[in-house]
């Protein structure tokens, strides 16, 4: 963990509109529980430019963690990620690739052979709520959790976002034809509104088209596997 209290908060920000996320509903009763190269790979065929654009990024997709004496399925060989109606797909984009984005509508994904038919759309604004989580930042596996953090201060540093309270957390491997990711969940809080959005849009790191180093708000500094898609 890395904190230190000395902040300076402003008021009166108001949020861009410049990248935004959207969110799909989607009809998909199952996908594999490690789907970051199949769905990447899938909607980079029908929307090639979304590897060229800078903000772009597509969310993996996420049931409950847990519930009702559920818990989500860790053996990524041998079993499947259920998911509800409520579920949603959801892709960060620029504004001004809206309506590219949107003719996802009515189109029929292959993730290995799972069918996920795309439905409507619903599109919100960054959020600037001081706290931001990342399910899955690519790191070095050798590398510690105190050591991970060190190497994410000074990222936020060159974006000039002062470090004032990170935590590290889950670890996951990533599996892919070419070879596997390492990644790291990661909390930043004690965010400034403008600080909040820019880490959003910018991101940290590589790997945004397979769902890494993307930001999602979330209500404090407490260890938890994620927000949950609604």
């Amino acid at each position: 963990m890395y904190w230190n209290d000395d902040t300076n908060k402003k008021a009166g920000y108001t949020v861009p509109d410049d990248v935004v996320d959207i969110a799909f509903r989607i009809a998909c009763p199952t996908l594999p529980l490690d789907h970051a190269h199949s769905l990447s790979s899938a909607l980079l065929q029908v929307l090639p430019w979304l590897e060229e654009e800078a903000y772009a990024g597509i969310h993996l997709i996420h049931g409950a963690a847990s519930g009702n004496g559920w818990f989500r399925p860790e053996d990524t060989e041998n079993e499947l990620l259920h998911l509800s109606k409520r579920t949603r797909m959801r892709l960060r984009v620029p504004r001004e690739r809206l309506q590219d984005v949107q003719a996802l509508s009515g189109q029929s994904l292959d993730i290995e052979g799972h069918p996920l038919e795309v439905g409507k759309s619903e599109v919100s604004l960054l959020s600037s709520l001081p706290t931001l989580f990342s399910r899955y930042v690519i790191t070095r596996e050798e590398l510690d959790e105190t050591q991970f953090l060190q190497a994410v201060a000074g990222q936020l540093e060159a974006l000039d976002i002062p470090c004032r309270k990170m935590l590290g957390g889950i670890t996951h491997m990533m599996k892919f034809p070419d070879g596997a990711l390492f990644t790291r969940s990661l909390m930043v809080a004690d965010l400034e509104p403008e600080q909040s959005v820019r880490l959003q849009q910018v991101g940290l790191g590589e790997g945004r088209t397979i769902g890494c180093g993307l930001f999602l708000p979330h209500k404090g500094i407490t260890p938890v596997k994620g927000p949950e898609d609604k």
